[in-house]
């Protein structure tokens, strides 16, 4: 299976997103990809609240899950779109980061809300609080195609390296990773946790990334580190997109997970044990 990483560059405007989404979408089936991937907020990356609650919509009225939906049918691929900013209906008012594994049908696969959220002080001057806008999800969720079994997962979920052996465990075979990661942090540990995270479950790990300084017509633009990268079950790196919204290509062989997990069964050899007490 031939894949395709979209690296995108968003605003916090869905409708100019969405042009360019699908723009990137022709081309990579153009190119003969089966399997398309974008990254995290697909939609809209915005900090600023109350312009998302101008912008954002529930699920079923988003514009740019309807026509990725109807694009993935016309064009006959499996897409999975990293995640969209999504109203809900929640008591607090706090959105969704959902990812969608949409089939090519048009029909919609699977749904995983992000379990945890970005809510950290990378520096004196950036600081990230992600739970005070959207709510996290409590969901592992798997998915099948007829290319192997989809493990679904969001950016920060990344540094959880227990949800990714649950899915491993679970028949994941390959894990996605749709991100719009801190630059700083970025340059510190994208690559280092993509790669322990399939070298520990001997499984894909496909990370479409936003990339670049973000145009915000509200709030403070945002940065993102970019390198999209897919990376093999023994854990070496087989395409990175650089820093330049664009398309990187991958084929996908599941024997490659079969070498790896018969090399290293690690996935088989848990132990039960005790300890340590919580301070």
């Amino acid at each position: 299976m031939k894949a395709a990483l979209l690296q995108l560059s968003v605003s916090d405007d869905p409708a100019e997103n969405l042009a360019v989404t699908q723009a990137m979408l022709a081309e990579a089936a153009a190119a003969g990809a089966g399997f398309v991937l974008t990254p995290e907020v697909t939609n809209c990356l915005s900090s600023d609240r109350a312009h998302q609650r101008a912008v954002l919509s529930l699920e079923d009225e988003d514009q740019t899950l309807s026509a990725l939906r109807a694009d993935a049918e016309r064009l006959g691929l499996w897409l999975l779109i990293g995640s969209l900013a999504l109203k809900t209906r929640d008591a607090d008012g706090r959105f969704a980061n959902r990812s969608f594994l949409i089939g090519p049908d048009g029909g919609i696969r699977a749904r995983y809300d992000k379990i945890h959220m970005f809510d950290v002080d990378v520096s004196e001057t950036e600081k990230y609080r992600e739970s005070s806008g959207y709510r996290p999800g409590t969901r592992a969720v798997t998915a099948d195609t007829p290319f192997g079994r989809i493990g679904m997962t969001v950016c920060y979920d990344v540094r959880f390296p227990h949800l990714y052996r649950r899915l491993a465990q679970g028949g994941a075979q390959i894990l996605t990773v749709p991100a719009a990661f801190n630059d700083t942090t970025g340059a510190a540990h994208w690559e280092s946790l993509l790669r322990a995270r399939a070298i520990e479950t001997g499984a894909y790990v496909l990370a479409p990334a936003q990339t670049g300084l973000h145009a915000a017509h509200e709030g403070r633009p945002r940065r993102t580190w970019g390198h999209s990268l897919a990376v093999a079950p023994w854990g070496e790196v087989l395409a990175d997109g650089g820093t330049r919204p664009g398309i990187t290509y991958v084929e996908i062989d599941l024997a490659a997970v079969d070498r790896a997990r018969g090399r290293v069964p690690s996935l088989r050899h848990d132990r039960p044990f005790d300890g340590p007490e919580k301070p």
